[in-house]
C-alpha cells in the first residue's frame, strides 16, 4: 500500500512538473527546458494532410531545442524522413539532411525537399504524388544524444474498388492481387482505406486482399450470405493468410488522373481488338478499370452505354441512378467479361496529358 501510495504521489508531482514545461498560444507551441527534462521535442502540427495523386503536399514537423543544452551549436542537426509500414519493424528511408549534405531515396529522388520556412523547421515537401505515398511518415531529428520523432499520416483522395480477373473470383494469391490492380492504374489497398470506403457506403461480399496481407470485405446491409442475417455491418476479417497459395479477390485504391476520360462516339459497336485499335486511332488508349472507377467517383462521370476495358471487362458508369441505368444506386455497372472476338460493344478511352 505504501507503494502505491508513494507512485502516485510521483506521478502526480510529474505531471505538475510537466505541464509546467509547455505553453500553449493559439497554434503556436514553445517548449521551455526545465531541469532534468527533454531538452529537444519534436512535433507535427496536423496529425494528417490531405491530397491526391499528381498534387503537392507539405508534411508538418518542427523541432524545439534547449540552447543552454546544445552551447553555439557544436552537434549539427540531423533531419530524417521515413515512411512506416505494416511492419513495425521496417521503415523505408525518404529523406536525410545533414547541414549541407541532403540525401532522397528511391522513388522520392527529386520530389522530396525540406520546407525550410524557419530555423525549427523539418516539414517535408513531397511532389507529384504517387499512389505508393500515402500511408504514415516519421520525422525524427538528431541532436548530439538527444533525438525525437513525431509521425504524420498522407490521406489521398480516391476510389476503392473491389476487382477480379477474367478466371473468374477467388483466383489470385497476395502478389497477383498486388500486380492486379498495378495493371488496372491503381494499387492494393489499405485497411484504412477499405474502412473509409465501407464508411462511405462500400458493400462488397467477396473477401479480397488488402496491403498488409489480410483478407477483408465491407457489408453495410447483412445479409444470409455475408456473414449473417443478424450480423452487425462492418468489415468483416478472414485474418492472414498464406501469400503465395491462398486466392481471393483484391480490392484496389486509385485517385486522381492526369489526364482524359472518355466513351469513344464510333459509328458502330465493337470486338475487343477493334475498341482497342479505334482508341489508339483516337490519339488514346483503351481505359483501365481504376480509371473509370475514378472518372465515377471524382469527376461524376455518367454514362449508360456498356464499354470495353483494357481488362477486357465492359462497364459504365452511372452518377445519377435512374431506370435502365442502374435504378437503385450510383454505381460502375459491371456486365462481365464477354467473348473478346464476338461480342460488339462500345469503348471507352483515357488520354493522358504532357
Amino acid at each position: 500500500m505504501k507503494s502505491l501510495l508513494l507512485l502516485v504521489l510521483i506521478s502526480i508531482c510529474w505531471a505538475d512538473h510537466h505541464s509546467d514545461n509547455y505553453t500553449v498560444d493559439h497554434d503556436r507551441v514553445i517548449h521551455i527546458q526545465a531541469e532534468n527534462g527533454p531538452r529537444l521535442l519534436v512535433e507535427a502540427e496536423q496529425a494528417k494532410v490531405f491530397s491526391h495523386r499528381g498534387g503537392n503536399v507539405t508534411l508538418p514537423c518542427k523541432f524545439y531545442r534547449d540552447p543552454t543544452a546544445f552551447g553555439s551549436g557544436t552537434h549539427k542537426i540531423r533531419i530524417k524522413w521515413t515512411k512506416l509500414t505494416s511492419d513495425y519493424l521496417k521503415e523505408v528511408d525518404v529523406f536525410v539532411s545533414m547541414g549541407y549534405h541532403k540525401k532522397t531515396y528511391g522513388g522520392y529522388h527529386g520530389r522530396v525537399f525540406l520546407k525550410g520556412g524557419s530555423d525549427n523547421d523539418a516539414s517535408l515537401v513531397i511532389t507529384d504524388l504517387t499512389l505508393e505515398d500515402y500511408g504514415r511518415y516519421k520525422c525524427e531529428v538528431i541532436e548530439g544524444l538527444e533525438d525525437d520523432t513525431a509521425v504524420v499520416a498522407l490521406d489521398l483522395q480516391g476510389v476503392v474498388f473491389p476487382y477480379f480477373p477474367r478466371l473468374g473470383r477467388y483466383n489470385l494469391n497476395f502478389h497477383e492481387a498486388q500486380q492486379a490492380c498495378l495493371d488496372q492504374d491503381a494499387v492494393i489497398a489499405s485497411f484504412d482505406q477499405l474502412y473509409d470506403a465501407w464508411r462511405s457506403g462500400l458493400d462488397w461480399c467477396n473477401a479480397g486482399w488488402l496491403s498488409d496481407g489480410s483478407v477483408q470485405y465491407p457489408i453495410t446491409k447483412p445479409r444470409e450470405p455475408c456473414g449473417g442475417q443478424n450480423t452487425v455491418p462492418g468489415v468483416r476479417n478472414y485474418g492472414f493468410w498464406d501469400k503465395d497459395k491462398s486466392r481471393y479477390d483484391v480490392f484496389c485504391f486509385t485517385s486522381n488522373f492526369n489526364g482524359r476520360f472518355y466513351y469513344l462516339i464510333h459509328p458502330t459497336k465493337l470486338t475487343y481488338d477493334e475498341a482497342v485499335q479505334a482508341c489508339l486511332n483516337d490519339g488514346a488508349q483503351i481505359a483501365k478499370v481504376g480509371q473509370i472507377f475514378a472518372a465515377w467517383k471524382l469527376l461524376g462521370y455518367d454514362r449508360c452505354d456498356a464499354g470495353w476495358l483494357a481488362d477486357g471487362s465492359v462497364r459504365y458508369p452511372i452518377s445519377r441512378p435512374r431506370r435502365r441505368c442502374s435504378p437503385s444506386e450510383a454505381a460502375v455497372r459491371f456486365v462481365g467479361f464477354p467473348d473478346k472476338k464476338h461480342k460488339l460493344y462500345g469503348v471507352y478511352c483515357f488520354r493522358a496529358y504532357n
